[in-house]
């Protein structure tokens, strides 16, 4: 089945209102911004997201942010974001923040089928005892906060009860896709695109090159086709550095 669209606008005109996202990326590496720019462009809101973080201000997830369309957020790490913090601080935004291995392995489970999982990770901290602020009210106050969760002991050691996640739909970015949607990801640029892609109902995967069916090799495939519903190509010009780092010429002689 060729699952190749013309345009990602194309992929993302059936995401409705309120809809539920697994998003993959790390930072800005990764990050499917041709789809994520072209649901901007759609006008839906009241999105809830799960992604490892929620961009930066003005790009990636940011722009979903700063036009006030995503309602939830639930990741591991959103330090980069002002306007995240200041949504989220004044109760326009709810977020669940998630340990990142954590994170990682319900998306997994969801991926695979697994309802929910037992962790070490968060043991003896807020994530165990609840009380984590979800949603905070206007004046400061919390509205919502995370509740307590099941302990279990394994081998003398307490383990805590994780639900996995699964979404609506998921968008994620790839290096090279061929026409039956089998995906390759470059490097570290691979990080949470394929427990994304796996977690979504529907997958819609953006990809800087795509080829015909046959010309992967089955032993090079990150993620077979079965995840993906749809593939279009991403805009060349949709990548940005978060942190650029750089020697000075005196650094480097000094080597």
């Amino acid at each position: 089945m060729d699952k190749v669209l013309s345009s990602a606008a194309e992929a993302v005109a059936d995401i409705p209102e309120g809809a539920s996202l697994a998003v993959g990326g790390f930072g800005l590496c990764g990050i499917p911004s041709t789809l994520i720019g072209a649901l901007v462009g759609a006008g839906v809101g009241g999105l809830r997201v799960t992604s490892n973080n929620c961009g930066v201000d003005d790009w990636g997830l940011g722009l979903l942010l700063r036009e006030g369309r995503i309602a939830r957020m639930t990741s591991s790490y959103v330090g980069e974001n002002k306007e995240f913090a200041r949504q989220y601080l004044s109760g326009e935004l709810e977020v669940e923040l998630v340990p990142q291995g954590t994170l990682a392995e319900r998306l997994r489970a969801g991926g695979a089928g697994i309802p929910a999982f037992y962790t070490p990770a968060g043991v003896g901290t807020q994530v165990e005892e609840g009380g984590l602020p979800w949603r905070y009210g206007p004046d400061g106050h919390v509205l919502l906060a995370s509740p307590p969760k099941e302990v279990r002991t394994f081998d003398g050691r307490d383990h805590l009860l994780e639900e996995a996640i699964t979404a609506d739909f998921a968008l994620v970015r790839a290096a090279v896709a061929d026409r039956h949607g089998n995906l390759v990801f470059h490097a570290a640029a691979r990080n949470f695109n394929p427990l994304a892609a796996a977690a979504g109902r529907i997958t819609l995967v953006e990809a800087e090159r795509i080829v015909d069916a046959g010309e992967l090799d089955p032993d090079s495939i990150h993620l077979p086709g079965i995840h993906v519903d749809r593939v279009v190509l991403a805009d060349p010009d949709d990548k940005r550095i978060e942190r650029r780092t750089t020697r000075t010429a005196t650094e480097e002689n000094a080597r």
